[in-house]
């Protein structure tokens, strides 16, 4: 079976809030080079909460990476930072002004989760379904078609050329 191949796009950064912006222009700039352009506002939205978790929470340093991967018909967001500690959902008062981040992601993605990363920190993640190009696409019609189509089975009647009348037209400028 061949399968698609999967997409991957992966950028390093410091989690400051002058950066989160270019990383939101650059993972819509992504998504719509994969044809994805549905996925956009969720991922965004997503990515913002989870690199203002890491701006406002992550120890020793800010530094992580985003990385976009679309494997078939799932797209996955992911930060990984150098921070082990792994964060945890608040329920956050009415009038709070933050601690709904991670209440949002699960609001808007299939599936979220974190996990410790291979070396130190975490990695914390959320997936979007993903259309499939060929759903996006409206059907094209099939001319020549063999099959029985909306008429039922019709026997074939031969198409005779069609002499095709043209009148010729001058024009004289004057």
């Amino acid at each position: 079976m061949i399968s698609e191949p999967s997409r991957h796009c992966a950028v390093e950064l410091q989690a400051l809030p002058s950066r989160i912006g270019q990383v939101r222009r650059i993972i819509s700039a992504q998504l719509r080079y994969w044809h994805l352009d549905p996925l956009i506002d969720q991922a965004a939205l997503g990515v913002t909460e989870l690199l203002t978790n890491v701006h406002r929470h992550a120890q020793p340093d800010k530094s992580c990476t985003v990385e976009l991967e679309l494997l078939l018909d799932r797209l996955t967001v992911s930060v990984h930072d150098h921070d082990p500690r792994l964060p945890t959902v608040c329920d956050a008062d009415s009038s709070a002004t933050s601690g709904r981040g991670l209440a949002m992601i699960a609001a808007v993605s299939e599936s979220w989760g974190v996990r410790p990363s291979a070396g130190t920190g975490k990695v914390v993640w959320f997936t979007l379904p993903a259309p499939s190009l060929t759903s996006a696409l409206p059907p094209l019609p099939v001319y020549g078609s063999t099959t029985d189509g909306p008429f039922g089975s019709c026997p074939a009647v031969p198409m005779e050329p069609v002499a095709v009348r043209t009148r010729t037209r001058s024009a004289v400028a004057g």
